[in-house]
């Protein structure tokens, strides 16, 4: 037990109020959130990305009236004029478009700033099947969204940045239908993430919408890894929607010349585990597999990768090898355009971009970015360390802030649990210690190892304490990860550049320990003395002696600094400088490289492994 620590009994005694006070929510997720339509691009869908007539509403006057309670004729009725002395304040087929994936603020300029609500509409035809489902799959809408079709409701979601889907079976018509959302992205004191961040709150429906397609019993949800445990075995199980007892899944690996029959139980689900001897997805070799699962006429098609990932004291070890995880940290933001990243061509440029700075790594902060950019990681070999935006200083006493966060946390691992780039579920960025703070992250760090036991969990922190000269990783939250991320601005936020050279670091676990951020801000093109801030000397600077200072931490495993590219945020308002801009790019946001890109890239190439 650490010195620092409070002994598990008392621990277990302070937080049993509070997860009391949880019970209920934890219950209710497990129900609603275990499973998750998988693999979008492989089954029958529509595509209904284009051009949305939109309303803006920050009076919300579309969903309330004026004594503040919803009305039962909003907007998401749709409603027009039958006779000349109708009143009816709203027409969508009048008014503004915008594009669907996107985010507005980037669309208008009048919405630049803009946070609050925008009803979407869109039009779609449809032809009615028999003994066929039908659902709704959204990629992400920040922040709040409710979904109505032919002016039902038919669900709502919280959360930015994590897909959902919604079955319609039975709203939807034969013909023309109409398909109407309420999005909110006013911040809140207690979402996930809270008020205070430091990237740009892009509104709309940032990912893409589709409308899908199954038969009636279909597979919906499936998990294959490789077994944690018995590493020469593939494990996993498969979820079948409106099945019954005695039902069988074909599941085939050509390659591997594997055909195996998978039970389904009563409850929809069967699980397996067999012998195999998959090659290895790594960095050099991401390697994948064609996995076939059928269900009578349906047949779904995924690439899997076949790898481990472990911990032996301070080293991560891939395939039961010790990796130095070459990194970079980067925002879901679109190269040479800016705002919300929205097609493939952006995610490649991105993930090129840190090929070339000699990455196998990727640090998807602070947020989960789309299944693109996981899935073209992975083809790239680029492993991946993907988080929610549990930020700062969220509302750790509150339980539906929890819930919040849980949720999305299921949603993140649900969507990329196939996914072999995936190594690292991160669960916090620069949370404050304290005690709810410590019991939120304990029970969010246990919901992840509940889910997934083939991956890593790990959280950035930003609490060190000063002893004797050195910087003593000594957080409690450091008990309950496999990996401490540690982010430290020496030479920006603390000292000067030529300071941090000798700085000396020491840990109170005998865990890996990843860099998770570093760096400075320049402004490209800017240049002058080495001690001048804003110029690419003065960020040069930074990174040379920052490196120094990596290279004499023996429990170092890896590093990610901030940042790929530089991005927009509401925080930097230095104008001619940051301009909305944080400047901590290796990285334009016109794609020019910066000095200290190939002070990195020199960094990295000289680590072997």
């Amino acid at each position: 037990m650490k010195k620092n620590q409070l002994p598990f009994l008392v621990f277990t005694l302070i937080t049993l109020s509070f997860f009391i006070a949880l019970e209920p929510a934890l219950a209710q997720l497990d129900n609603e959130f275990s499973f998750q339509l998988q693999n979008i691009e492989r089954r029958e869908t529509q595509t209904l990305d284009g051009l949305w007539s939109t309303i803006v509403d920050p009076l919300e006057n579309g969903f309330y009236n004026h004594r503040w309670l919803p009305k039962d004729d909003g907007y998401f009725q749709n409603k027009k004029m039958k006779h000349p002395s109708d009143l009816i304040e709203y027409d969508f087929d009048t008014d503004e478009q915008l594009m669907v994936p996107g985010d507005w603020n980037t669309q208008a300029e009048k919405l630049y700033y803009y946070e609050g609500t925008m009803w979407y509409k869109t039009e779609f035809d449809f032809n009615q099947q028999d003994n066929q489902e039908h659902y709704l799959h959204f990629g992400a809408i920040n922040y709040e969204a409710k979904i109505y079709v032919n002016g039902t409701k038919v669900g709502e979601h919280v959360g930015g940045y994590t897909s959902f889907s919604l079955k319609v079976t039975d709203e939807l018509i034969q013909g023309t239908n109409v398909l109407i959302l309420k999005v909110d992205n006013k911040r809140r004191r207690d979402g996930v993430p809270t008020i205070n961040t430091d990237w740009w709150n892009y509104g709309g429906i940032t990912r893409s919408v589709h409308l899908v397609s199954t038969p009636k019993k279909h597979i919906y949800d499936y998990f294959i890894q490789l077994d944690a445990e018995k590493k020469d075995h593939i494990t996993g199980w498969i979820f079948v929607k409106n099945s019954t007892k005695g039902d069988q899944i074909n599941l085939e690996i050509p390659e591997l010349d594997l055909v195996k029959k998978i039970d389904i139980g009563e409850d929809g689900k069967g699980s397996f585990s067999f012998k195999a001897k998959p090659e290895k997805w790594s960095p050099n070799n991401p390697k994948t597999y064609q996995v076939i699962l059928k269900n009578g006429s349906e047949i779904i098609e995924d690439h899997i990768g076949f790898r481990t990932i472990e911990t032996k004291g301070s080293k991560i070890l891939l395939n039961g090898e010790a990796i130095f995880l070459k990194g970079i940290s980067i925002h879901e933001e679109a190269p040479f355009k800016t705002g919300r990243v929205t097609s493939v061509e952006e995610v490649r440029i991105l993930l090129q971009w840190a090929k070339e700075l000699g990455c196998n790594y990727v640090r998807l902060a602070h947020y989960p970015h789309s299944e693109t950019m996981v899935r073209e990681a992975e083809k790239m070999g680029l492993m991946v360390w993907s988080e929610i935006p549990v930020y700062w200083t969220v509302l750790y006493e509150n339980p539906d802030t929890y819930q919040n966060a849980n949720n999305q946390l299921r949603e993140m691992i649900a969507r990329d649990k196939n996914r072999a780039a995936v190594v690292l579920w991160s669960i916090a960025n620069e949370t404050p210690i304290g005690d709810a703070r410590l019991k939120f992250l304990s029970q969010l760090a246990a919901q992840a190892r509940s889910m997934d036991q083939t991956r890593l969990i790990t959280a950035a922190l930003d609490t060190q304490t000063k002893r004797d000269g050195v910087n003593l990783i000594d957080d409690p939250l450091g008990e309950y990860v496999d990996v401490i991320g540690v982010n430290s601005y020496c030479g920006w936020y603390g000292g000067t550049p030529s300071s941090c050279k000798n700085l000396r670091w020491d840990s109170e676990y005998d865990k890996p320990v990843i860099f998770s951020e570093f760096g400075g801000g320049a402004l490209q093109g800017l240049h002058g003395e080495e001690n001048e801030r804003w110029t690419e000397e003065y960020q040069s600077t930074v990174y040379r002696n920052n490196i120094e200072m990596l290279k004499n931490i023996e429990f170092l495993a890896g590093t990610s600094p901030w940042i790929l590219m530089d991005f927009r945020s509401h925080r930097r308002h230095l104008r001619r400088i940051q301009s909305d801009f944080n400047r901590k790019g290796l990285i334009s946001e016109q794609g020019v490289k910066k000095e200290s890109f190939y002070i990195m890239q020199e960094y990295y190439n000289s680590i072997e492994y």
